[in-house]
């Protein structure tokens, strides 16, 4: 790591680039040398101090560059151990033109999936509950929260909730909520998804092993079943460095303009 580093810091004494903040310059120079290979994941990073030292900057900025490239997910800091360069993550891509369990779409791609329960039980509704699921308030429904990992990487924390006419059993349900209401009929056949960008809380982001503030995917799918009811309202949060979402386009034919 040392020729790396001296190559990496050293730059910065003889840097302007056009006035921007120290902070932005060491920060943009470490990232540029962990996409060029020049330090690999598990890589540690030097002290504070000898950065500060081979850079010829402030401890103060060497500290504000290393925190946002953390946040970033560029960078881990290990308590007692010092600072090192993050896994390497492989990214999963997942088709958003087809309705499948998480457990289905890993197991296409050959990896090792497990659950972790976080919640599972009968409740009474909450008002978006109801709203969505048509539930009225004496009537209870069934949520069911897991943590999901693949290849033993947390990826996702799926927050279901469905009627508990559907299932009056949450604590029954395996290692698929969608093959527990196959085998009543129930399973969903389309669904609707709004994805949007968000910033992970101190809980989600402890359960995903990831720092606090790092940028993920928050997704809500309001599931049917053929006949038009909703089955399922499932709230989500993916890892943003995780996941790229696809979805194929094609030019609308003759006429077809404006069609839902």
């Amino acid at each position: 790591m040392s020729e790396a580093a001296d190559q990496i810091f050293a730059t910065l004494k003889q840097s302007s680039q056009s006035g921007a903040p120290l902070y932005l310059q060491l920060r943009k120079s470490i990232e540029d040398a962990v996409n060029r290979g020049l330090i690999g994941p598990g890589d540690a990073l030097p002290s504070e101090r000898d950065i500060a030292s081979k850079a010829d900057i402030s401890r103060v900025t060497v500290r504000k560059a290393v925190q946002d490239l953390v946040k970033g997910g560029i960078l881990v800091q290990r308590h007692g151990s010092g600072t090192f360069v993050a896994p390497r993550m492989e990214r999963v891509e997942q088709s958003l033109s087809r309705l499948t369990s998480f457990t289905e779409d890993m197991a296409r791609r050959g990896m090792v999936v497990r659950s972790a329960w976080l919640d599972r039980g009968l409740y009474a509704p909450s008002p978006d509950e109801m709203m969505v699921l048509g539930l009225s308030s004496n009537e209870l429904v069934a949520r069911v929260a897991r943590l999901r990992i693949a290849n033993d990487t947390p990826l996702a924390i799926e927050r279901a909730a469905l009627s508990a006419s559907v299932l009056p059993d949450p604590a029954g349900i395996g290692s698929s909520l969608y093959a527990a209401l196959e085998t009543t009929g129930l399973r969903p056949v389309r669904a609707v998804q709004r994805i949007s960008a968000a910033n992970l809380g101190d809980s989600d982001a402890r359960l995903l092993e990831v720092p606090p503030g790092i940028a993920g995917l928050h997704i809500e799918r309001i599931s049917y079943l053929a006949s038009g009811k909703v089955i399922e309202f499932t709230r989500s949060i993916y890892r943003g460095d995780a996941y790229d979402f696809v979805a194929e386009l094609r030019l609308s034919g003759p006429g077809e303009e404006g069609r839902p």
